[in-house]
């Protein structure tokens, strides 16, 4: 299996300005103040609209295999589904297809720890060694939650340490897993010290992940599983194995080409127990309305887990601003905001989850291929949204 890391990017945005620093404030019903949601759904995102005939003419050429949803105050406006789950047993993709969600899932990982700091049990400011031993002193007594959040700690990402695949094809349990990589990462060394640099870090959210295991006194899966996944009504999302991914015709195969290939393979069969998490473009909907309805944390730290911390320096030209929070990604575009996050592994799982709270939409893409994909499915469906 190889795995390639994905920038933390907050995608392509939307969402009215509010006086309160960037971001909107909610009623208890999910509102935002001030805001005025436009009614009129465009043409171009209805059902034979401009993103309709762009995901079908890539469905047709092979180039993308995935679900796709674009809901407006909780109804859907577009749904398609094109491709095989299992080429070898010809499934195929329907709209309630489980796709791999790649680094999307550092979302659950952000709201568990807000649920957590809410409840009193742990602060965004403590360190590591307040929670975790075996780290280095220069790490378990300066790199915080903050940095571990904002991926500001200095630490990488364990995919690219010496002998992690050698050390991934022996795992048969998820606790052995855990165990291995904890070891992985205890070995680290920053490439910065902790709030003087930005380096995206998949160990550091594997980090928060034992955090969040070691207060709440559950495994993280089952945590993400009690207090996020059923609250917001996502059904049978959750965190599956290569062999219960094999035995389950509605969990999507990923598929990509070698290098030098032009055929695409089925990855779960090299790949290794390593589990990921799983959802429909439908689970991520629910998940995204009961993350800004207030249903997963209470409204002061709804507006702290969505608000700006740290911006991102854009390129000549961009018609956007990206801005790293306390997990989702933020952009603003105009004078409009949206929060998501975009993930994907380069042995075929693409995954975008982009939402704007007050005009209602949420944008959800899917995809079983590689990041290539679904290269121009979330700007096209960004501008008919914003209407620039």
């Amino acid at each position: 299996m190889t795995t390639s890391r994905r920038a933390a990017l907050g995608l392509l945005g939307a969402g009215s300005l509010a006086a309160t620093g960037g971001l909107a404030v909610w009623t208890a019903g999910g509102q935002p103040v001030g805001a005025h949601p436009t009614r009129r759904v465009p043409a171009g995102l209805r059902p034979g609209g401009e993103l309709d005939k762009l995901i079908a003419g890539m469905a047709d050429r092979d180039v993308f295999s995935g679900s796709v949803l674009i809901t407006h105050e909780g109804r859907t406006v577009l749904s398609r589904s094109y491709g095989m789950a299992d080429k070898a047993r010809s499934v195929s993709i329907k709209r309630d297809t489980l796709f791999g969600l790649a680094s999307v899932a550092k979302l659950f990982t952000a709201v568990a720890v807000a649920q957590l700091a809410q409840r009193g049990t742990l602060n965004y400011n403590d360190t590591i060694g307040a929670h975790l031993d075996g780290f280095p002193a220069k790490i378990s007594d300066h790199v915080t939650l903050h940095h571990l959040l904002t991926h500001t700690s200095g630490l990488g990402d364990f995919f690219g340490d010496p002998g992690f695949f050698d050390a991934a094809r022996t795992w048969t349990s998820v606790q052995q897993q855990t165990d291995a990589m904890a070891g992985f990462v205890r070995k680290e060394t920053p490439a910065f010290a902790p709030g003087a640099g930005s380096r995206y870090s998949n160990s550091g959210y594997f980090v928060l992940e034992q955090i969040v295991a070691r207060v709440s006194g559950q495994t993280f899966h089952d945590y993400v599983r009690e207090h996020i996944v059923r609250p917001a009504g996502m059904g049978d999302a959750g965190y599956y194995t290569v062999p219960q991914i094999r035995a389950n015709h509605r969990i999507a195969h990923g598929y990509y080409r070698p290098k030098g290939s032009k055929e695409r393979i089925d990855n779960t069969a090299e790949q290794m127990f390593l589990p990921g998490a799983f959802a429909t473009c439908d689970q991520m909907a629910r998940f995204a309305h009961a993350l800004w309805e207030e249903r997963l944390l209470n409204p002061a730290y709804t507006r702290l887990v969505l608000s700006p911390k740290l911006p991102s320096l854009p390129p000549p030209g961009a018609s956007t601003i990206v801005f790293t929070g306390y997990g989702p990604g933020i952009t603003l575009a105009g004078d409009r905001w949206s929060y998501g996050y975009n993930g994907a592994a380069s042995n075929g799982a693409v995954a975008v989850l982009e939402f704007y709270p007050d005009s209602g939409y949420v944008t959800v893409i899917l995809s079983n291929y590689e990041m290539e994909s679904i290269r121009g499915i979330p700007s096209l469906a960004r501008k008919l949204i914003v209407g620039s």
